[in-house]
């Protein structure tokens, strides 16, 4: 499974400290860990511009459509992903059907970004 999943680092959830680490920060560290030795690449980035629905994460792969998700918490977001991931790597173009998404997928996808062109 070749897939890099670009987290917002920026992202402030309600709640968040000032001073301590973002929701985005953490969510960075516990996906990072959580994919450690795996075939996706943990990225982060500094804004994903989707701060009404934070958590969020983007989904990419070379020849594939790229997914934007938001309103992750990072305390399960391992989980969803770890669901949802390997059915993205498994089409060939990153269109998993509506009804094989893990449902934080179904409710969270903030957008759909087509393949860049070859």
């Amino acid at each position: 499974m070749s897939v890099t999943l670009y987290v917002c680092t920026t992202c402030r959830a309600e709640g968040d400290p000032p001073e301590g680490p973002r929701a985005g920060a953490r969510l960075h560290t516990a996906l990072a860990e959580a994919f450690t030795g795996e075939a996706v690449r943990v990225e982060p980035v500094e804004c994903l511009s989707v701060c009404k629905r934070p958590c969020t994460v983007a989904v990419a792969s070379p020849g594939r459509w790229t997914y934007v998700y938001g309103d992750l918490d990072p305390a399960n977001a391992a989980a969803i992903l770890r669901d949802g991931l390997p059915r993205y790597a498994a089409t060939p173009d990153g269109i998993v059907p509506w009804r094989e998404r893990p449902e934080a997928f179904r409710k969270g996808v903030v957008a759909r970004i087509p393949p860049f062109p070859a």
